[in-house]
């Protein structure tokens, strides 16, 4: 915060705090201490950097209040005399439906909270608000709300709307749009920290996205493709304001570090409102054995045996099981010489998961394989979360401001709405698909093809939406035959090639979605996470690196793309 307050010129600075993760550690915490749900992380970084905020008159908008929106608010505004400060402070509130979760059929969850949109924010900021504290509104909403402060947009504005939706999804992540978790990540001067991403927005709709002078990283159309492509799922992203076509977005390098985006369309938003759902899964514990040099395989074998006899008189209701093939031969170092399996349990019983489970992986210590350790002892079971997706007529959720002093304004639910469509969806195939043999690249027009790993010519980003994995592929800039490549791209990587390049998904729904603009292929993977982060046990439960896993797969490429 106080790198983005000295560093350059701001009229608003916002943070995004929630994720789906978030929100289910914050509904852990409200519900040891009601006065809690919060993220106390902005409160820290605020009693830092409040009076400098002040003096640079830059007006703050953020997600932090979590579950708590009026409680965040009211412990800035103690901050705020605690260090004389003079400041208005409003919050957002009506995301949070836990008290109507029985009613509607969501038994057991201990968070509910809808995604709402942009105008309760520009609400707020229009009657004089210095800082905007929100519950669970949409990430771009955080940017959406000072745009429709400053230029008056209004609710059937939809092509504004989406460029709104765009520049904020753009910042959302901050230096994810400035170098981080940036496939191209070689070409960059990674030498020190990345700075964060800011925007010049204008009264059409068109941004400017770079950085404050002397900030690390690059703002780049790739570094921007990256975060665009990022956890979006297919062309039409839909918002409570609007539902934005992300394939009318259109790139152009303006400078350095300055990257423009324009000719965003968009239409009218979903009837229903999203609604974020965490509830308590049961409880879950993990082991890693090692497996060190020879017989890797049957080393394995004996104490998945050896486990699965202890545990029989009252099995756990999920064991999962991975060897991790770390092992070389010959290898200079014992740990090069190792390998890894892995161990899961899932129970609704503490105590299954936990004192009995760790029993049975400990006492095998002296009876099992040459060699047996583990990388650490099992230790007490711990609660792990399902999410899980409702939705309810926006008319339903309650979009209300409450302003410094107090008065309240509701702000009405969008009254032109739309229905989601899924045409201009590229390859969708159901799961179980026959073919198994090897693709070709592509018809001979293409000329004579190579095995390589599909990164040499591409680049990737990854993530989680609930229980299902996005990645987004996409034709470098710079690269000299970009339409070619994306032409190729388009007719070979489809749902059975990302099948068969990631067997993880052999058995799953695949999509996969054109974004011509951007050169860009969106795929999303139905349930590679499970029932969503918190309870996935895959060793990436995020997906962060699926992407990079794409990209390092063997791929039969033309070869003239490569030169």
């Amino acid at each position: 915060m106080r790198e983005m307050l000295e560093s350059g010129p701001l009229d608003y600075l916002t943070g995004d705090y929630l994720s789906e993760l978030t929100m289910l550690i914050l509904g852990k915490d409200r519900r040891k201490d009601p006065s809690l749900g919060y993220a106390r992380t902005f409160l820290r970084q605020l009693t830092d950097c409040l009076a400098l905020a002040r003096e640079r008159r830059v007006r703050i908008v953020v997600n932090a209040g979590g579950l708590n929106p009026s409680g965040l608010a009211a412990a800035v505004r103690t901050l705020a005399r605690e260090q004389s400060v003079e400041i208005d402070v409003a919050h957002v509130e009506g995301d949070d439906l836990l008290g109507a979760a029985e009613e509607r059929g969501w038994k057991g969850v201990l968070t509910a909270n809808a995604y709402l949109g942009a105008f309760g924010i520009a609400e707020a900021l229009r009657a004089g608000a210095d800082i905007v504290v929100t519950g669970r509104v949409t990430d771009a909403a955080l940017t959406l709300g000072p745009a429709i402060a400053e230029f008056g947009w209004g609710r059937e504005d939809f092509d504004l709307l989406a460029a709104g939706v765009v520049t904020g999804h753009v910042l959302e992540c901050g230096a994810q749009t400035t170098g981080g978790n940036y496939a191209g990540f070689t070409a960059l001067d990674t030498s020190g920290p990345l700075g964060f991403p800011l925007a010049e927005i204008c009264e059409d709709g068109t941004a400017v996205i770079t950085k404050h002078p002397g900030s690390g990283g690059a703002v780049t159309v790739d570094t921007v493709t990256a975060q665009l492509v990022y956890e979006v799922g297919g062309a039409l992203y839909a918002n409570p304001d609007v539902t934005v076509w992300l394939d009318t977005v259109a790139l152009e390098q303006a400078g350095e570090n300055r990257v423009r985006v324009t000719g965003v369309r968009g239409q009218a938003p979903p009837p229903a409102s999203k609604v974020a759902l965490n509830r308590l899964g049961g409880y879950r514990n993990s082991v890693e054995f090692v497996l060190t040099g020879l017989e890797i395989e049957q080393k394995a074998a004996w104490v998945r045996r050896q486990m699965q006899q202890a545990l029989a008189v009252r099995a756990p209701q999920q064991v999962t099981w991975d060897l991790v093939r770390t092992d070389r031969p010959d290898a200079a170092t014992q740990s090069e010489a190792s390998a890894l399996l892995r161990c899961h349990v899932k129970d609704p019983d503490a105590a299954v998961a936990g004192r009995s489970f760790s029993s049975a992986a400990v006492e095998l210590a002296l009876a099992s394989y040459p060699g047996f350790h583990v990388t650490a002892p099992p230790g007490p079971a711990t609660p792990y979360g399902v999410f899980d997706a409702g939705y309810v007529p926006q008319g339903d959720v309650p979009h209300t401001v409450v302003l410094h002093d107090g008065r309240r304004i509701d702000v009405p639910a969008q009254s032109v709405t739309a229905p989601i469509t899924v045409e201009g969806s590229l390859h969708h195939t159901d799961r179980g698909s026959e073919e198994t043999g090897p693709r070709s690249a592509a018809p001979a027009i293409w000329g004579p093809i190579t095995q390589t790993p599909l990164g040499r010519l591409l680049f990737a980003r990854s993530g989680d939406k609930g229980g299902s994995a996005n990645v987004g592929v996409w034709v470098p800039a710079g690269h000299p035959q970009r339409e070619d490549v994306f032409a190729w791209l388009t007719g070979w990587l489809d749902a059975d090639a990302v099948r068969q390049l990631l067997p993880e998904a052999a058995v799953l729904d695949v999509t996969v979605h054109p974004l011509p603009n951007l050169s860009a292929l969106n795929i999303v993977i139905d349930g590679l996470l499970g029932e969503g982060v918190a309870s996935s046990t895959r060793f990436d439960p995020q997906a962060k690196a699926v992407g990079e896993w794409l990209r390092s797969r063997n791929a039969p490429i033309p070869q003239g793309f490569l030169a």
